[in-house]
């Protein structure tokens, strides 16, 4: 299994956050993190709380738990940086985004990769099902059928992410995507939404939603093709890398800092 512990890149005066998903762990972000400090960025990969120990550690934390740690990371980076930008993929970009929405005079830029701002019908009527009586005491987490939504065997197999998607942390995901969907026309940073088509986990969708009601001046989209849900790990990883690598270069610039177009 691939290594879950945080890490931190240093390099020059511009910072990148890069957060992981749900159920996930540094490991998902770290190809783009390198990429992103072979750039010359100083890079922080936060592990969530919950993640990376086990499903029912998760299961006690709360979504204000994971946006809080997204904030201390940030001013960890902001201690040595003078512009920063945030990257997450999935939960990690929903996170990127409402932290854009809270803290705009600190994030230069964001990108929302795989970002959901809702969660698929199956996974809202499941939490609906779970909570009734008979079940609510006796399932506590839902498995993962075939791992990890990623087309890569290899990266697969070696993704240390939970197996199970423990249920009550679920339903705070859900409590935080709904949050996250109202903040969207109040996010000013410049934004690159990146998402599959083939993205099992999060509706494409949800990429259309962000665009369309985003408040941001700057908004980029690119669609992918061959990848399945965590595109930072995937068949298409290099490009994603690159498109965010040159977005966020674009934007953590002297010239565009402030969010202008």
């Amino acid at each position: 299994m691939g290594d879950a512990d945080p890490f931190d890149l240093p390099g020059g005066p511009r910072g990148a956050l890069c957060v992981h998903g749900f159920t996930g762990t540094p490991f998902e972000v770290r190809p783009l993190a390198e990429a992103l400090h072979r750039r010359g960025l100083t890079v922080s990969a936060p592990r969530l709380p919950g993640h990376g120990t086990s499903p029912a550690d998760l299961d006690r934390t709360t979504w204000l738990d994971w946006a809080r740690a997204v904030d201390r990371a940030l001013d960890g980076l902001l201690a040595r940086c003078e512009r920063v930008a945030i990257a997450g993929m999935s939960l990690g970009g929903a996170l990127a985004l409402h932290t854009a929405r809270h803290r705009p005079d600190d994030v230069a830029a964001v990108a929302a990769l795989a970002a959901p701002v809702w969660l698929p019908r199956a996974a809202r009527l499941a939490l609906r099902a779970l909570a009734l009586p008979p079940l609510a005491r006796r399932v506590r987490a839902l498995p993962k059928r075939g791992g990890s939504d990623v087309r890569d065997p290899a990266m697969r197999a070696h993704n240390p992410s939970y197996p199970v998607i423990p249920v009550r942390a679920l339903g705070e995901l859900d409590r935080f995507v709904q949050v996250v969907r109202r903040e969207l026309p109040f996010v000013r940073a410049p934004t690159l939404v990146v998402h599959s088509r083939r993205d099992h986990t999060v509706p494409p969708a949800c990429a259309d939603e962000i665009e369309r009601a985003i408040g941001a001046r700057v908004v980029r989209r690119r669609t992918l093709c061959d990848s399945f849900h965590v595109i930072t790990i995937d068949v298409e990883r290099d490009l994603v890398a690159d498109e965010v690598g040159r977005f966020f270069d674009t934007h953590l610039s002297d010239t565009h800092w402030g969010g202008a177009a």
